[in-house]
């Protein structure tokens, strides 16, 4: 069983930076879709940035040129580097995972199988 693990979690004022990382049980390099999805206050859960088994990235349009989704494949780890935060990044931020044989990963969390329990995220203005 798959199992991920999320840490970076804080509280930050807004245009500052934090780095989220998760750590799985096993090797994800090969056969899986990786991915961070967040869900703030009375909101639903939405995807932030998913990368493919073949690499390939794919982000919100909330976050583009802010957010860089990142693995080291050796280490087992994903990352989510998020710059210049803003208040409505505020929210509770989960790692997922899925077993994928295309190109591209879904950014849908309908598509995931494997979460973690999330790290809290606080962007004050």
């Amino acid at each position: 069983q798959l199992k991920l693990v999320e840490s970076g979690g804080g509280s930050v004022q807004a245009g500052g930076s934090l780095r989220l990382s998760c750590v799985a049980s096993e090797y994800t390099h090969t056969g899986f879709c990786m991915g961070w999805f967040r869900q703030g206050p009375g909101n639903q859960r939405e995807g932030v940035a998913v990368v493919s088994r073949t690499g390939r990235t794919t982000y919100a349009d909330s976050v583009k040129s802010r957010f860089i989704i990142s693995k080291d494949d050796a280490k087992n780890n994903l990352y989510l580097h998020m710059n210049n935060l803003k208040p409505e990044d505020t929210a509770r931020y989960y790692c997922a995972a899925t077993m994928c044989g295309g190109e591209w990963a879904p950014l849908v969390s309908r598509s995931y199988t494997y979460w973690g329990q999330g790290t809290q995220v606080n962007v004050s203005s």
